[in-house]
């Protein structure tokens, strides 16, 4: 097996660190053919504060999935979040030459490579430039503009920015484990890819990536990422009000959250108790059902609201026929879909990866909770804007490119041949005056 034809994703998250291998199979699905996990120590809310527990967790992870999958790992894609991520729209523009017939892939690629020259507020790095519609000689709505006529194209693009220092603590905790960082994704555009199908995509829809230390927002409209958001909670505050709330050790509260949490307090048995191990020499103690979900709900919905209110924003409320799709550990809550449907008068359902993998003998990574970790695989496979992908065709099949190149296939060689002889002429005049 040539390591060139498998892609690794490295997901440094809150609760965990996972790596997956993988690479595409004869029908174009993912087959996962490793995976390791480690816990995370040194990660809080998606930003590393521990740079020796990264390391040392993302070497555990690599070993094992290396050993899963029999290769060696040297070149991984990482994902990344954490509070400090903010995204705007930015419009900007370039003129052509009147003379020019058509807009090319390098004229669309030139007004991408401007826009990641903007000036961003100090310590923060743009990771990512993603245009959404273009406008050519001030006639908008335009998605594709390569093709036609025009002198003046503007685009808007969604910018997305991260602070500096914590882009810079990723990569060296990356080097650290002896790796090389291909490519730095926004970790909800790559959950993206593995749970939400091309139809919702276009028809509009809202994806919600409940982490450990966050909750990851991502909002599609006509095939188009329109905006991204990242809320500082996730599952493990609703664990710490357990804890609180409870009055019980950190590891019972994320018990009880994960075997008994339910969302919504009305759902929950208010006779059923669970008994749990009491400190040393004190009796075990006894948890209402109900009480640990009227906590849970509490949460649950502050979470909501302000996805709610990031939604609102966007301007894109009335435009989501997809409704909302959760993904991530925290999406695996009891009742958390039928909240969310409550609390925003939108669909909602739990996005799986499983639509884009094929068979593999390793069915935990079917959950929720590994949507990043997939998504960073195929984002090897996949670009995050699929015009780039048609462009790539277009190039590769010597379609709509430079009109430098079309210009040249147009022109006999043997111009070229006698422009080139007589240069060669004229430098060796040269040199030879200069001589004498």
């Amino acid at each position: 097996m040539e390591n060139r034809e498998l892609i690794v994703g490295l997901d440094i998250g809150t609760t965990k660190i996972c790596v997956i291998v993988g690479r595409k199979n004869e029908y174009g699905k993912l087959e996962v053919l490793g995976m390791g996990k480690a816990v995370s120590d040194g990660v809080d809310r998606g930003v590393v504060t521990n740079i020796d527990k990264t390391v040392h967790a993302i070497e555990k992870a690599v070993e094992e999935a290396s050993e899963m999958a029999e290769v060696n790992i040297a070149d991984v894609i990482v994902g990344i979040a954490g509070q400090h991520i903010q995204s705007k729209i930015q419009s900007g523009s370039i003129m052509r030459q009147p003379s020019d017939d058509e807009i090319t892939i390098e004229d669309v690629r030139r007004l991408s490579s401007e826009m990641e020259n903007i000036l961003v507020p100090p310590g923060n790095t743009i990771i990512h430039v993603m245009p959404q519609d273009y406008t050519v000689d001030y006639e908008g709505g335009i998605k594709d503009p390569v093709g036609m006529s025009g002198t003046r194209l503007e685009a808007d693009f969604h910018i997305i920015t991260a602070q500096t220092t914590a882009i810079n603590n990723i990569n060296r905790c990356v080097r650290r484990a002896e790796l090389v960082s291909k490519q730095l994704i926004l970790e909800p555009l790559a959950s993206s890819l593995s749970v939400l199908s091309d139809d919702e995509k276009e028809a509009g829809v809202c994806l919600v990536d409940i982490g450990g230390g966050t909750t990851d927002i991502a909002i599609f409209y006509e095939n188009i990422i329109r905006h991204t958001a990242v809320i500082p909670l996730g599952g493990n505050i609703i664990t710490k009000d357990i804890k609180e709330g409870c009055m019980v050790m950190q590891n019972q509260a994320e018990l009880l959250k994960t075997r008994f949490g339910k969302a919504i307090a009305e759902e929950a048995n208010p006779n059923e108790i669970v008994s749990i191990p009491g400190l040393r020499n004190r009796p075990p103690k006894e948890i209402s059902i109900r009480n640990l979900a009227s906590i849970i709900q509490a949460r649950m919905e502050e979470i909501i609201e302000i996805v709610q209110n990031e939604i609102m924003q966007s301007g894109h409320y009335k435009k989501l026929a997809g409704g909302i799709v959760l993904t991530g550990g925290g999406s695996q809550l009891q009742f958390i879909s039928q909240l969310f449907e409550y609390m925003t008068g939108l669909d909602t359902r739990i996005g799986y990866p499983n639509e884009h993998l094929g068979k593999s003998v390793i069915e935990e990574v079917k959950s929720p909770m590994y949507a990043t970790s997939v998504g960073l695989v195929l984002a090897g496979f996949k670009d995050l804007d699929d015009r780039d992908e048609l462009y790539k065709k277009r190039l590769a099949n010597g379609g709509l490119s430079t009109k430098k190149k079309e210009y040249r296939e147009l022109i006999p060689k043997d111009i070229f041949t006698s422009i080139k002889e007589k240069l060669k002429g004229i430098i060796s005049d040269d040199i030879e005056d200069e001589n004498y």
